[in-house]
């Protein structure tokens, strides 16, 4: 039998199933809400704990930044370039309170500082652990860029482990690259993962670049805030090299004895340092130190304590595949004062 459908009904139907989507393709509408949720959440939860910080000289405003308290009690971090140098500072939070803060302690070296801030019952986010950190994962940064008062940006976690050398020549080490837009003024805010935990503090933008910044990681600024509220300072020891946190073969893994499947990559090795006396070169990969597992450049940061300054300390590493033991005297890292920067 023929049929006898008319001719513009079949075109009718076969254009209205074309425009569905096809079964279990997503919808877009349904995955831009999704991710909206997550920004959103995360700003709703970290935002009051985001502050703008205005060091002060003589009660004068002497620059601006961010920071994040970190504690109820006013623990709070920002970067040691905001601070430069000063011992006070101003913290204006997204409800337009402004309270009063005084510094603990410096640490150029990671180009973090943490402040006191007065009061208590303060909102606060908490560090999480940047070591579970994946690449490609939504990264959210918020602070005052440019003056803007409680900006949030958004975008991925792009590369881990990284070392960066600031414009005085410091290296910073465990540093996030990411992509959410940083500007000045952005600089010791926190960049904040969807689960509402910390993962880094921004410190830095490659100027002429896009999609270019990094963040201190959140194991490195645990370390280094443990550190100033019983010392007041960081006094750690330094071999001299640039690292990046690698993935290794599973081989090297179990033939070095090895739970984790991460280490260090020397990227470079500074001139007449312990590493250079050593005869470390680039390219050669970090497995421990002292026996302790190295899986990563924050595992370097927190082993290289002020404990093994002027000790000889062993490192087990990978050359072009082979495995090699080598004795490095780790020195004290030269600090520098805030100004000096």
């Amino acid at each position: 039998m023929l049929d006898r459908t008319p001719a513009y009904l079949l075109h009718t139907d076969t254009s209205a199933s074309s425009s569905r989507p096809a079964p279990g393709t997503p919808d877009d509408g349904a995955l831009l809400d999704s991710y909206s949720h997550a920004v959103t959440g995360v700003v709703d939860r970290i935002g009051p704990a985001v502050v703008r910080v205005e060091p002060q000289v003589s009660g004068r405003p002497a620059g601006m930044g961010s920071g994040v308290l970190i504690s109820p009690d006013g623990l709070l971090l920002t970067n040691s370039h905001v601070m430069q140098g000063a011992r006070e500072a101003k913290l204006t939070g997204s409800d337009g309170r402004t309270i009063e803060a005084r510094v603990i302690g410096d640490d150029p070296d990671t180009d973090l500082a943490l402040l006191r801030a007065s009061g208590d019952r303060l909102p606060f986010a908490t560090l999480g652990d940047s070591k579970r950190l994946k690449r490609g994962q939504i990264a959210v940064a918020i602070g005052n860029p440019l003056g803007f008062e409680s900006t949030v940006t958004a975008g991925v976690v792009s590369a881990l482990g990284r070392s960066l050398r600031a414009k005085s020549g410091r290296l910073i080490d465990d540093v996030i690259q990411t992509d959410a837009a940083l500007n000045p003024g952005n600089s010791g805010g926190p960049l904040v993962a969807t689960s509402g935990e910390v993962i880094g503090i921004n410190t830095a933008v490659i100027m002429g670049a896009q999609g270019i910044c990094f963040a201190v990681a959140s194991n490195t600024a645990n370390f280094v805030v443990s550190e100033l509220i019983r010392h007041g300072r960081v006094r750690r020891a330094s071999i001299g090299i640039a690292g990046q946190t690698v993935p290794l073969p599973r081989r090297v893994s179990y033939a070095a004895g090895l739970s984790g499947t991460l280490g260090v990559v020397v990227a470079a090795v500074e001139p007449d340092s312990p590493a250079d006396h050593a005869n470390l070169e680039q390219g050669d990969v970090i497995l421990s130190l002292d026996g302790e597992p190295v899986g990563g450049v924050d595992d370097l940061v927190r082993l290289l304590n002020g404990e093994r300054i002027g000790r000889l300390v062993e490192l087990v590493l990978l050359r072009k595949g082979e495995m090699r033991t080598v004795t490095v005297m780790p020195v004290e890292r030269r600090m520098k004062t805030a100004r000096s920067e």
